[in-house]
């Protein structure tokens, strides 16, 4: 079914041309209007919100609403069948700790958890935090983290109750319920110290930057143990594993610096591990007096692990345990009492690695499927034999495993359960790979029923993100039923900017090589058509945050491609974006993009490929943006101006819609049935585009 756009009331955003110069080149921008002054206020008050920018918003919600009003019924639809993958009294799997073993539970029809503790055996269940009741005054209600001190006798626990991610916390006396009058505002991260009665917490500031960390006192007092004054870097606290430190850890993409304190004696003189430099990216384990320390030094690009000792903890002391791989990736790591596991990824598939600390010796668990997803949990506990890992594949609901280190038998805690029925026989999972124009091979990741004709006439989902090194996982997703049971194939495409195929997948991709991860999307799709798993014309491209750049991107280079563009909270006007050092993470991200303020270069890389300032007048497919009013990490006007600028040079010819959620941010609804609505429309708009409904 199409859009009848002529009936529609169809917003026109006003034109008020803003001129800036940089490095000799003008910047005009017609809808600058839409990036409020007082964006840090709206952040916490979305009232603030000036009443022209509010106006156009709402004119644009009522556009989409009325664009997608004859969907209502398929919305509904997918909403109930979604909703009926979802095990109702859903639980997870208990974590031990000491005399206590801690999980969630949510009870019927419940959109929040329940967060408990019982005994280690299980018996006597106490409800620490009831999240139905929290949230019952709030539109919007989010958790931040859930966190109780080393005797067990307390819990810092954080909420976000409008979406802009400032959370505030307060303490809970566990014996009781009972809640301390303080309230603990802006926290980042949170560290319990030994005596369990001072935390350390990273304060976020006025830019929504964790840039100073606290010690707190029960009776309400501070003290400042640290300030990061590098606009670049953010902070954040934890306590290791063994409970003996507390880090402090600053960082940005590319670029680390670690701290460590006693937890017993928060007040003395952090230990800096190694200063940081430009390139390197380290963390740090500890085990008694020894660090564990993975690093990318000595271009060590795929990361390696050396040990030192706590008291000359500098690199010239680093002594060498993991070596350097060039075709494994060192994805993260867990160091236990007797134990190192490393999560590694090969040939974009994940694999754990088991090694003795007092022997040596090493051993791999491994699994069969052709596309699989994997990860490992910390947990609570360092001395422990016992390590709890995830699986899940694109047609494998999630399993989770206890595996015991020593014996290394395999305990299945728990399978998800889809209440409405699954049979992964029913479906196939595949992994293929496009060839693009400078000769690598994009892997890809593809779901379809096994019943469907391969004849090119099926409809694809595909979607990328392709930023920051993260790799997009071969993982279990129940909402991608309801497309591929309606005759889709679904595929994601691992396109560089990600590490599936190792740390040079992402670096290939910074600054001036960004446009390499727009190509392998491209390039991905018409392979798809090309092996008849659909056809150019009947791809939906979808992709969410910095996925939305490559949404837009591609958008402007191959809009014949494509049926449809869902662009999430889409990064889309990277050049003004990264101009502007008062935003949350612009500063920070500069290592990544370029830094268009002081490099003319730069500026004109960035201002190349930037899906704001290359929409031109052609064609686009039917595109449907999303957005979070007081989301801080991709800013509401981003997608309001590129939507604005969409409808100028199209001219009405096709649908572009923009959605801005009047009270949240980055992630949208909470609670889980609420969520799967703003799925539903997604779906829906796709569904509508291939015309399969």
């Amino acid at each position: 079914m199409s859009f009848d756009l002529k009936q529609l009331s169809t917003p026109k955003a006003e034109k008020r041309n803003q001129t800036s110069t940089h490095h000799g080149i003008e910047l005009h921008d017609n809808y600058a209007w839409l990036r409020a002054d007082n964006w840090q206020d709206v952040m916490r008050d979305p009232t603030q919100l000036p009443a022209d920018i509010r106006t156009y918003l709402e004119a644009e919600n009522a556009y989409y609403e009325a664009a997608m009003a004859d969907t209502a019924g398929l919305q509904e639809e997918l909403f109930e069948e979604m909703k009926g993958r979802v095990k109702q009294d859903d639980s997870s799997v208990p974590s031990p700790d000491g005399p206590y073993a801690y999980s969630s539970r949510f009870e019927e029809e419940a959109e929040y958890p329940l967060f408990t503790r019982t005994a280690r055996e299980g018996t006597d269940e106490t409800i620490l935090f009831d999240g139905p009741k929290e949230a019952e005054e709030h539109e919007y209600f989010a958790v931040g983290l859930m966190s109780h001190s080393p005797d067990h006798s307390k819990m810092g626990w954080a909420v976000d109750t409008n979406g802009s991610e400032y959370y505030h916390m307060k303490t809970r006396d566990l014996a009781t319920g009972v809640d301390g009058e303080e309230i603990t505002k802006d926290v980042g991260s949170l560290a319990w110290c030994a005596d369990s009665e001072r935390f350390m917490y990273a304060k976020v500031d006025e830019n929504h930057r964790p840039s100073k960390v606290f010690l707190k006192s029960p009776d309400g007092s501070e003290v400042q143990i640290f300030e990061e004054e590098d606009a670049r870097f953010f902070v954040g606290v934890g306590a290791t594993l063994d409970g003996k430190y507390i880090q402090i850890s600053t960082g940005q993409n590319d670029e680390d610096e670690v701290r460590i304190l006693p937890a017993s004696d928060p007040l003395a003189q952090p230990v800096l591990i190694t200063p940081r430099r430009a390139g390197h990216e380290y963390s740090i384990d500890t085990h008694g007096e020894t660090l564990y320390i993975t690093t990318n030094s000595n271009d060590a690009e795929n990361f390696r692990i050396v040990t030192c000792d706590l008291s000359a903890p500098g690199e010239d002391n680093w002594k060498e345990l993991i070596p350097h791989r060039a075709d494994v990736l060192l994805v993260s790591v867990i160091v236990l009492k007797h134990h190192l596991i490393r999560l590694e990824r090969h040939n974009a598939l994940p694999r754990i690695v088991v090694r003795g600390l007092e022997t040596g010796e090493e051993h791999i668990v491994d699994f069969d499927e052709e596309a699989y997803s994997l990860g490992i949990q910390t947990g609570y506990e360092f001395d422990t034999t016992t390590l709890r890992f995830t699986y899940s594949s694109p047609s494998t609901p999630a399993q989770v495993w206890d595996y015991d280190l020593v014996t290394r038998e395999r305990s299945l805690r728990k399978e998800q359960e889809i209440p409405s029925g699954h049979n992964s026989a029913d479906y196939v999972v595949r992994r293929l790979h496009a060839p693009t124009d400078d000769g690598v091979s994009v892997p890809l990741t593809v779901l379809h029923r096994k019943d469907i004709k391969l004849d090119g006439s099926a409809p694809c989902l595909l979607y990328g993100y392709g930023s920051y090194g993260m790799g997009m996982t071969a993982g279990f997703a129940t909402n991608r039923l309801s497309l591929v049971n309606r005759g889709f194939v679904y595929v994601t495409a691992h396109v560089r900017g990600g590490d599936e195929l190792g740390r040079n997948w992402y670096e290939q991709t910074k600054k001036a090589g960004k446009p390499k991860t727009f190509n392998d999307f491209i390039a991905s799709g018409k392979y798809l058509a090309k092996e008849g798993f659909t056809s150019e014309g009947q791809i939906v491209a979808m992709g969410g945050s910095a996925g939305g750049l490559l949404m837009g991107a591609v958008a402007n280079m191959a809009p014949n491609l494509f049926s449809g563009i869902i662009a999430q909270v889409p990064f889309v006007d990277v050049l003004n974006t990264m101009l502007d050092d008062t935003l949350p993470l612009t500063p920070g991200e500069w290592s990544q993009w370029g830094n268009p303020v002081e490099n003319a270069e730069e500026y004109k890389i960035i201002a190349g490929y930037s899906p704001y300032d290359n929409v031109v007048a052609q064609d686009y497919p039917p595109i449907f943006a999303l957005s979070g009013l007081t989301d801080p990490r991709v800013q509401y006007w981003e997608p309001s101006k590129w939507v604005a600028k969409l409808r100028e040079v199209t001219e009405d010819k096709s649908p572009i819609l923009l959605k801005t959620n009047m009270g949240s941010g980055h992630f949208g609804k909470t609670g889980r049935f609420a969520y799967l609505e703003e799925v539903g429309l997604v779906y829906a708009f796709a569904l509508k585009v291939a015309g399969k409904y």
